[in-house]
This record gives structure tokens, C-alpha cells and sequence, in this order.
């Protein structure tokens, strides 16, 4: 089986490269969607949450206020590693399993998206890592159009590599300034590879 892992940085088209290879019938696991699920009421890792945050980060409904969170953690170092310390290996362990499945079933290609693939170390996991990115403008423009303030964008990006490092880091980059298609054909060559 073939593994590739996708990176790069916030609002650069991760999940859209994500869909381009799901509709090429390639299994795809997203990271950012398995620590989502990890921090649902109840579960471990959420309680372990509040234990380090407080209560203060609980909604009213009972589920994490993400946004707090986020506040908090991007404005101290210390508080995101913390907050990494009790995702990323529950997260890590997820998606090997889910590769274990997939090598199991005979799939021939598979796909891992990890933001921070350079950052936790697990390159070396993958046949291949492709680095989706494009312009900082077009990542502002694209992440204010989520309802981002620049100092949000500015500090998600202080928490990762910079793109330019992470695209020399990996063996194919995706450029995403351009259409749909042309994204799709950049996967394409890479796909033959």
C-alpha cells in the first residue's frame, strides 16, 4: 500500500485536496476531524480537557467551547502542549489503526491529513508526503472569510512550521492559488508517480 501524508498550512485547501482524492476513490483519514470527535462529552480526552482548562471551557449544552479553548491555548505556549499532550497521541493511534485497516482490505493508496505532520514527527510513516499551499494573501483572505480576526490567523500560524519549510520538507507540494482543476490535475501527476 502506498501512504501518502498531507500537510500544510491553515486555509490552504487540506480538505479540498482531501475531496479531490476521496473522488478518486482514495480512502482519506482527517486528523482535524478525529480530534474533533475525541473531545466529545464524556469521552477521556474531554474530561482530561476540562481538568486542565476548567469548567469554564464547557458550554452551556455541555460540549467544549472551542473557541475558548482556542484562546486560551494560542495565547500560551505552555497551555498548547499541554492540550497536545492529550490529543496527539489518541489521535496518532487512531489513524494507525484505520492505515492497519485499510492495508488489511488490500487498498492500494491511502491518504492521512495531519497539519502538523512535520511538527509531530511522523513523516517517516508515509511513502510520500504532499504539502498543500498556497499565498499568504490568499490564506488571509480565506481564513477571514471564516470569521477569523488577523490576530487569530497570526497566531495559528505562530503554532506551526512556516509554509515555505514545509514545503521544502516534503516530496510534492500542491499549489493552491488556482482552480479546482487545476488542483485536481497536480494531484493527478502525483498520483502516477
Amino acid at each position: 500500500m502506498k501512504l501518502y501524508g498531507l500537510t500544510g498550512g491553515i486555509g490552504m485547501g487540506k480538505s479540498t485536496l482531501g475531496r479531490l482524492l476521496s473522488e478518486r476513490s482514495i480512502p482519506v483519514i482527517d486528523t482535524d476531524i478525529l480530534a474533533r470527535n475525541l473531545v466529545e462529552p464524556g469521552l477521556p480526552a474531554f474530561q482530561e480537557i476540562i481538568h486542565l482548562f476548567g469548567p469554564s471551557i464547557v458550554a452551556a449544552d455541555g460540549r467544549l467551547r472551542r473557541d475558548e479553548l482556542a484562546r486560551r491555548v494560542f495565547n500560551d505556549p505552555a497551555a498548547l502542549r499541554s492540550l497536545e499532550k492529550i490529543l496527539h497521541p489518541r489521535i496518532r493511534e487512531l489513524w494507525k489503526a484505520q492505515v492497519d485497516k485499510w492495508k488489511e482490505e488490500g487498498c492500494a493508496i491511502g491518504a492521512v491529513t495531519i497539519p502538523l505532520l512535520f511538527e509531530t514527527e511522523v513523516q517517516n510513516e508515509f511513502d510520500a508526503v504532499i504539502c498543500v499551499a498556497c499565498s499568504q494573501n490568499t490564506q488571509q483572505e480565506r481564513l477571514r472569510a471564516r470569521g477569523w480576526s488577523d490576530e487569530q490567523i497570526e497566531q495559528r500560524r505562530a503554532s506551526q512550521w512556516p509554509i515555505e519549510r514545509k514545503m521544502t520538507a516534503s516530496n510534492f507540494v500542491v499549489w493552491t492559488d488556482t482552480t479546482l482543476e487545476v488542483h485536481g490535475a497536480q494531484l493527478d501527476r502525483i498520483l502516477l508517480t
